[in-house]
């Protein structure tokens, strides 16, 4: 079968970071921007985040993925890509949506920094009070 052919489209987002995720049949493959995963997530604790969604639904090695992910740092990319791969395995077959949403996978986190306010050096922090 050719292998250029995706199987399951899914996008994923997690505070500032969108991954595009592209499932194709294949040995268990992730690139990520051109990269293994390994190489491109230094820490393996964010690799283990990436492979969440195919480990509960047990199809580690039946896919080759291909991720497009930009924006936020390390922690927000991976778990966009997470979510773009839950959302990507529950487009291909309906019946892994039970598990991953039983996982939280389909969740989209959507937990983002809190914006600066005016007339302050940050989101909450304000100047020294001065009494006189």
């Amino acid at each position: 079968m050719d292998t250029n052919v995706n199987l399951a489209l899914g996008t994923g987002r997690r505070k500032t970071a969108v991954a595009r995720v592209y499932l194709r049949e294949g040995e268990g493959k992730i690139i990520i921007n051109g990269k293994e995963v390994d190489q491109y997530f230094g820490n393996p604790g964010f690799v283990y985040v990436v492979h969440q969604p195919l480990d509960v639904t047990d199809t580690l090695k039946k896919f080759d993925i291909l991720i497009n992910v930009k924006g936020g740092g390390p922690s927000g990319q991976a778990g966009a890509c997470r979510h773009g791969i839950a959302r990507a395995l529950a487009h291909y077959d309906s019946t892994n949506i039970k598990v991953l949403r039983a996982n939280g996978f389909l969740t989209r986190d959507s937990r983002m920094v809190e914006r600066k306010k005016y007339g302050q050096p940050g989101a909450r922090k304000q100047f020294q009070f001065s009494k006189r």
